[in-house]
């Protein structure tokens, strides 16, 4: 894990934090809860490992509703 990912962790200890962050890599090890935003709506929203797979959200980021996004695991 990167300076900066455990930086985040360290600060976020017992506060909510929001980030806008599209690096799935980055995501998926530091995210509780994510909420998937489409043209200001909320697309879905949960743990990542729900949204990741989510089919609304893999049409929306990749194009097609098959697979997961790149770097979710």
């Amino acid at each position: 894990m990167d300076r900066v990912t455990q930086l985040i962790q360290k600060v976020a200890a017992g506060r909510t934090i929001l980030m806008v962050e599209h690096n799935m890599k980055v995501v998926s090890s530091i995210a509780h809860t994510i909420t998937v935003l489409q043209r200001g709506a909320v697309l879905a929203e949960g743990p990542y490992a729900d949204v990741s797979r989510n089919p609304a959200v893999m049409e929306a980021y990749m194009g097609q509703a098959d697979g997961e996004l790149q770097g979710a695991h």
